[in-house]
């Protein structure tokens, strides 16, 4: 497939994120073909594309939770599908946000927030305890950090799962469809923190089918289709004039003619 950003200025700076050729299959189902990508650091890039496209495969091996059967994946030029490297501590540098909320029912907000700074990174309660409240604040939950999470709506679990990412200072984050399982007047203000995010220059990767929130916050819209990055751009080339058929044909069936 042709460069889909003919003439773009080359970038000099090395990306923060890399993926190279990476294929992952589950039996005879490819997901994954040969994908590339690069971000860079401060960068929001959405990942768009029908269900079964890859996204979540995709966010799912950089945070190396699935292995990747061929390809590399460089996070601050170092190679973390590199089998000798510790898993956990690489996870450490990634902040993951999934559709589900994921927090464990029997712990306070607080104690959601501190357990793998505790357990992982072994912070004392009190260090781990104002760095959490630090965050809670960050994303307007502070007053809710002694709540147990039945006890907020699903917009506010989904904040306290992407505070639970941000305590440790994550290099990138990435976030999967975190508002699918919102109702829909809950969505704006999970979308309005992300906005608020990306204005710190936080780097993320975030795959959704909010078109409206990737048309206003991404630096970099991909398109994925069967498997690879079909077509890449800025949110107003990929968004309202994309170039491949492919793209165009999925943009109709989600916004309309």
């Amino acid at each position: 497939m042709r460069d889909p950003m003919p003439g773009r200025p080359l970038r000099l700076d090395p990306p923060l994120l890399s993926v190279r050729g990476v294929r992952k299959a589950f039996g005879d189902h490819v997901v994954l073909d040969d994908l590339s990508l690069d971000v860079h650091a401060h960068k929001v890039v959405v990942l768009i594309g029908a269900s079964g496209s890859g996204k979540s495969t995709l966010l799912r091996c950089i945070d190396l939770l699935e292995d990747v059967d061929d390809g590399v994946i460089e996070l601050e030029g170092q190679d973390i599908t590199d089998p000798r490297l510790d898993a956990n501590a690489v996870r450490a540098r990634i902040g993951m946000v999934f559709q589900a909320y994921n927090l464990f029912p029997h712990l306070r907000v607080i104690d959601n927030v501190t357990l793998a700074p505790r357990l992982v990174h072994k912070t004392s309660r009190a260090e781990a305890e104002a760095e959490a409240l630090a965050v809670l604040e960050r994303v307007g939950l502070a007053a809710k950090a002694q709540a147990f999470p039945d006890e907020l709506s699903g917009g506010q679990q989904q904040r306290v799962a992407i505070a639970r990412a941000l305590v440790g200072k994550p290099a990138v984050m990435l976030l999967d469809e975190v508002t699918s399982a919102l109702d829909p007047e809950l969505v704006g203000e999970v979308l309005a923190l992300l906005a608020e995010l990306k204005q710190t220059g936080l780097t993320m990767v975030i795959a959704t089918h909010e078109m409206g929130f990737a048309r206003e916050v991404a630096d970099e819209v991909c398109f994925l289709h069967e498997g690879r990055v079909h077509e890449r751009g800025t949110p107003a080339q990929v968004l309202s004039s994309p170039r491949e058929d492919r793209t165009r044909e999925f943009l109709r069936r989600i916004t309309g003619p």
